[in-house]
């Protein structure tokens, strides 16, 4: 297995993808819906639109590989965490106030760094080079990505959450090409 040290030089371009797609309008909310409502591992699926915004498409088995190399941190790590933090959000009484709020806000920043460590795991690991088939565009390549990752996992989509996903990368792609989406 790789091992990186996650604290020296610049976050990998797949973590900068992530906080540009994720930081627009309408997709936190389609993230949590394709999370609760199918199962979906948003890192996974941001990592899956991180290979087509460069042209790469994967097959289900790509997919597989992913989800089968990071599940074990996804489950035990990230999961937990994410547990841990919604169950600090309606604390049962008396189990309330600063304190719980404090680890709380604790809890979030940790859940956040495990998904960090996540995404910078399956950079190293799957680079864009060589991960899938090179070939498609972008646009094609995404939309490709995320169905094999449906089917996958076997499940249906939310079309509109999915739809937000392609138009927010589709954005950020041309934004940073300097472009109007």
């Amino acid at each position: 297995m790789t091992q990186i040290d996650l604290y020296k030089g610049a976050p990998s371009p797949f973590w900068t993808f992530s906080l540009a797609v994720y930081g627009r309008k309408g997709v936190p909310p389609a993230c949590l819906t394709l999370q609760d409502s199918s199962g979906v591992d948003v890192n996974v699926l941001l990592f899956s639109l991180f290979l087509g915004s460069q042209g790469r498409a994967l097959s289900a088995a790509d997919v597989g590989d992913v989800v089968e190399m990071i599940e074990p941190w996804r489950r035990d790590v990230v999961v937990s965490l994410r547990a841990a933090r919604r169950a600090l959000k309606e604390p049962p009484a008396p189990f309330e106030g600063p304190a719980v709020e404090a680890l709380r806000k604790s809890a979030k920043a940790a859940e956040l760094e495990a998904e960090r460590i996540q995404q910078e795991m399956l950079f190293v690991s799957f680079p864009s080079d060589s991960t899938g088939k090179a070939g498609s565009g972008p646009a094609k390549a995404c939309a490709d990505n995320v169905e094999a990752y449906r089917s996958l996992l076997g499940t249906t989509f939310d079309g509109p959450a999915v739809a937000t996903l392609l138009e927010a990368v589709a954005a950020t792609l041309a934004a940073s090409r300097g472009e109007h989406a």
